[in-house]
């Protein structure tokens, strides 16, 4: 497929992809119940106030509830958490948003996942279109570092990687 700019879109994923990421898990509650989604589309904007942004895909599952929600969590996986970002990567069951994961609610309702490396809890701030996403600019109001120590889980052209020390 080619974009609007006449750019191959797989090409484009290709580029992308060539850039290493952590992996997160943006949790919310919209009043219908906690649910999840795993998003590599994370970055901190702003020291004063306090900003970050996720970037949602139309698509996704959670999407619609994204935009009803009036706050999320950003949750850092760490390196043994690939079963989580397994499960909020695909399509989740209605009957079961949170894939038995264990949480506990922040602040806004937003879940907090155990076992995260940190989370960040966040005031939707503005929302902007982004193309086939949307931009959630999330004003943090609580965070923690549960596992600061621990090493993170990786994203690197379509697969999950770890962390290595450098040599030398």
């Amino acid at each position: 497929m080619t974009s609007q700019s006449g750019i191959d879109t797989r090409e484009y994923r290709n580029f992308a992809g060539r850039f290493a990421t952590g992996v997160t898990v943006i949790t919310l509650d919209d009043g219908s119940g906690p649910r999840g989604l795993t998003a590599n589309a994370f970055t901190s904007v702003s020291l004063n106030p306090t900003l970050l942004l996720v970037c949602v895909d139309h698509r996704a599952t959670s999407y619609p509830f994204m935009r009803k929600a009036d706050g999320f969590t950003v949750n850092i996986l760490a390196e043994d958490q690939e079963k989580v970002s397994g499960f909020f990567a695909g399509t989740t069951p209605p009957d079961n948003p949170m894939g038995g994961f264990g949480f506990r609610p922040g602040k806004t309702g937003a879940p907090i996942l155990d076992g995260v490396i940190a989370w960040a809890e966040c005031r939707i701030y503005e929302v902007l279109a982004g193309g086939d996403h949307d931009i959630f600019l999330g004003e943090v109001i609580d965070m923690g570092t549960p596992r600061g120590d621990a090493a993170p889980l990786l994203f690197y052209s379509g697969k999950y990687r770890l962390l290595a020390p450098l040599e030398g």
